[in-house]
C-alpha cells in the first residue's frame, strides 16, 4: 500500500506516447504517466479519451488491432517494453484485466481462475493454495466454481477475470473499466476488493474507469484524460476537491448538480489544453 506522503519506486514509466491506428489514426498524443509501486493509480475520463489505448500500449496489446506506438516510450522497471512480447510482460509479473469481462464461457469459473496460473512453474499444492486465497476475496466465486462460466452475472464474471489474474501472481495489475455494467454495490464490492488487494497483497494497479466518483475515492492518484491527452493529474484526494473535476467529472458545481446536457467536455475550457 502507498501511504499519504510516502515516495515509492516508479515501477512503470509511460513518457510522452503517441499511439497511432492504420498507420492514419493519432489516438494518444503526448500522454505521461508514473505509476509508483504499491499504489493504486487511476486513469480518467470519458468514452474515447484514450483509456484503453494507453492500457494496451503498456501491455504490448497494440499490434493486434494494428496499433503502434510511433513516439516515446515505456518504461517497466526501467526497461523499455512497449515493443516486447506480451507474454513476456507477464511473466514479469504485468497482467491486464480486459474491458468486457472476458471468460472462458465454455470452462467452469474454476477452469478460467487455473488458466492463469499457466506461466507459473510452481507445483501444484501452491496452485491450490492460491486457489483458496482467490476464494477468500471471492467467496461467491467458490460458491459457482463448478459452474459454466457463460452462466455466470457480469459481477461474477468481473470476478473471474481479476482472480485469474491473481492466479497469475503478478506485481502490477492493468485493469481496464472494472465498473462497466455493473449495479452501484457490485461496483463498491470489486473496487473494495481491488484496496484489499493493494494493501494486503502488495499488487499495484494503474486502472481506467468512466466512474470518477467511486474510482477518486479508493485511488491514491490520477490522472484525466480528454481527446488523447493528460489535462489533469494529481493525488486523488486533491482532484476529488477540484472545482472544475467536480464540474466537468462529477456533476457538481457552485450552484449545485449540473445535468450531463451542460457538463459535456473539458475542450469548453480551452485553458485545459493550453
Amino acid at each position: 500500500m502507498l501511504d499519504a506522503g510516502q515516495t515509492r519506486e516508479t515501477l512503470l514509466e509511460v513518457n510522452n506516447i503517441e499511439v497511432v491506428y492504420n498507420h492514419v489514426i493519432l489516438v494518444l498524443k503526448g500522454v505521461s504517466l508514473n505509476v509508483p509501486k504499491g499504489g493504486i493509480t487511476a486513469l480518467l475520463g470519458g468514452n474515447g479519451a484514450g483509456k484503453t489505448t494507453t492500457l494496451k500500449a503498456i501491455s504490448a496489446l497494440l499490434q493486434s488491432e494494428r496499433g503502434e506506438v510511433t513516439k516515446g516510450s515505456v518504461k517497466y522497471r526501467g526497461e523499455d517494453v512497449h515493443h516486447a512480447d506480451p507474454a513476456d510482460l507477464v511473466r514479469k509479473g504485468v497482467i491486464q484485466v480486459m474491458e468486457g469481462r472476458h471468460c472462458f464461457e465454455h470452462l467452469t469459473v474454476e477452469e478460467n481462475l487455473l488458466t492463469g496460473y499457466y506461466t507459473r512453474k510452481s507445483g501444484k499444492a501452491e496452485m491450490m493454495s492460491d486457489l483458496e486465497k482467490v476464494y477468500a476475496y471471492f467467496p461467491r466465486l467458490k460458491e459457482r466454481r463448478r459452474s459454466q462460466a457463460g452462466y455466470t452475472s457480469g459481477g461474477e464474471q468481473q470476478m473471474v477475470a481479476i482472480g485469474r489474474a491473481m492466479m497469475a501472481k503478478p506485481e502490477t495489475i492493468l485493469l481496464d473499466e472494472p465498473s462497466m455494467g455493473l449495479a452501484p454495490q457490485l461496483v463498491e464490492e470489486i473496487f473494495g476488493i481491488v484496496k484489499d488487494l493493494n494493501e494486503r497483497e502488495g499488487v499495484t494497479f494503474l486502472l481506467a474507469e468512466q466512474n470518477t466518483n467511486v474510482a477518486l475515492r479508493f485511488a491514491h492518484y490520477g490522472y484525466i484524460l480528454e481527446s488523447g491527452r493528460v489535462v489533469m493529474d494529481g493525488p486523488a484526494a486533491d482532484l476529488r476537491e477540484n472545482q472544475d473535476v467536480k464540474e466537468f467529472y462529477l456533476g457538481m458545481s457552485d450552484e449545485g448538480r449540473k445535468s450531463f446536457r451542460d457538463v459535456r467536455s473539458y475542450r469548453r475550457r480551452k485553458r485545459w489544453l493550453s
